[in-house]
């Protein structure tokens, strides 16, 4: 009798071959896991490298101001007015015969660093009137809310220019203002984030065994908030840096003698000097764009980074 063809059936794994197996997979899955962290996704995001790399010049030439440029941001020389470039002034001088180059980067510490506290004022202020407002609900959230709502009822700029008009232009003063008057946007998206997640199944269980608000707020939700709210924060220093210059630029934020981008560009409002002299507003100009154009990018980055559903 002819022999059958039929292939013969397959036999089950035994049990030590089904842990070798998914010893196997868990090692060829390992690496993937790594190459895909935050890390991983944010470095295949080329713009955003690109903008890590142009914020990290900015900021290098912002601290080395002083050794990168020799001349003194602060000293006037009538006999130097509004030259041109040259070699004692690479990017020439201003109406008051200081160096454009020098006061650039002094400039750069001051805007710089108004983006960043101001972003740090109202983020921690968002966050926490978020965090109340999510977790507690009922009159807590509705007070908060409306208070967001008051806020951002006002248009932002007029609202800043009248209260700075009344404090006193001053670097201080614009923090301050910028401080208070951002924080609802970040509320929102705290607030909306910890709606959710106070309905998850590790809150329950630490609500089971007695775990305290502020335990459950602050060690357990408000870790599995923060990405949303580093995005938003990143987005936020770009515009609070754009607040600042065009303060300084009507006079009301940064005072010379201290250097500004924006009040570097106050010379700008002479038809004069857009058309013959290039040097006093361009390099303030390019400035500013770069910086924001670098964190828009950066936050680009991070908001496809800390996507935990995004995984390219």
């Amino acid at each position: 009798m002819a022999e059958s063809t039929r292939p013969a059936k397959p036999t089950a794994p035994t049990a030590a071959e089904s842990v070798g197996r998914r010893a196997g997979l868990a090692a060829s899955a390992a690496p993937v896991r790594r190459r895909t962290g935050v890390w991983g996704r944010f470095r295949r995001h080329k713009v955003a490298l690109v903008g890590t790399f142009i914020l990290l010049i900015l900021v290098i030439g912002a601290v080395g101001a002083p050794i990168i440029a020799r001349n003194d941001p602060y000293k006037v020389s009538i006999s130097s007015y509004r030259k041109p470039p040259r070699a004692a002034n690479i990017l020439g001088t201003d109406s008051s015969g200081r160096d454009v180059l020098s006061r650039l980067l002094h400039a750069g510490r001051v805007s710089l660093s108004v983006g960043l506290v101001a972003v740090a004022i109202y983020a921690t202020i968002g966050i926490i009137l978020g965090a109340l407002a999510g977790f507690y609900g009922g009159w807590v959230d509705s007070l908060i809310m409306r208070a967001a709502d008051i806020v951002l009822a006002f248009p932002t700029l007029i609202l800043i220019i009248t209260i700075v008009s009344i404090l006193g232009p001053s670097i201080y003063n614009v923090m301050l203002v910028i401080g208070l008057l951002g924080w609802p946007p970040i509320a929102r998206i705290v607030r909306g984030l910890f709606l959710t997640l106070r309905e998850r199944e590790f809150i329950l269980a630490g609500r089971t065994i007695g775990a305290s608000n502020s335990r459950l707020i602050f060690r357990h939700i408000l870790p599995n908030a923060l990405a949303p709210v580093i995005v938003a924060a990143t987005f936020g220093m770009a515009s609070a840096i754009l607040l600042e210059a065009g303060l300084s630029f009507l006079g009301l934020g940064v005072q010379p003698p201290t250097p500004s981008w924006g009040n570097m560009l106050t010379d700008a409002q002479s038809l004069t000097v857009l058309e013959s002299m290039p040097w006093l507003w361009i390099p303030p100009g390019i400035a500013i764009a770069l910086a924001v154009l670098a964190i828009n990018f950066i936050g680009d980055g991070l908001r496809d980074a800390l996507d935990p559903y995004l995984l390219r």
